[in-house]
């Protein structure tokens, strides 16, 4: 992770942060081409991991952290990362894994990211 990958993973914490209470412990943020690619671990609150004990939890978990973080940011565009990158914000891609707490967010851009910030 370069020293612009850093940067951007310091911004998404920030984000999730300001707009759920809480953001995840580690994010490992690579940029592809127009994607900028981070990976999170320690997502879940206390309150969260309990209710992932019962299946149905899982289930209503992961569809919280998946359409309601792509709600977020629709409604709050991340300005901060389109400055730090000179680029406008596409689209996001979310998933996560409940049982292992590790979540994976595609940030997509206009601008090819990766040969930008490459070095």
């Amino acid at each position: 992770m370069n020293k612009h990958e850093a940067e951007f993973s310091n911004l998404v914490r920030s984000f999730r942060k300001k707009h759920m209470g809480k953001g995840p412990s580690k994010i490992t943020t690579t940029f592809c081409k127009n994607w900028a690619i981070c990976e999170m671990e320690g997502n879940l609150s206390p309150v969260e991991k309990f209710i992932a004990s019962a299946n149905e939890g899982k289930q209503m978990l992961r569809a919280a952290r998946t359409e309601m973080v792509k709600e977020m940011y629709r409604n709050n565009p991340p300005v901060q990362m389109e400055e730090f990158l000179e680029s406008k914000f596409v689209d996001l891609f979310v998933d996560i894994d409940i049982d292992r707490d590790f979540g994976i967010s595609i940030f997509v851009f206009a601008d090819n990211i990766q040969e930008k910030y490459s070095k």
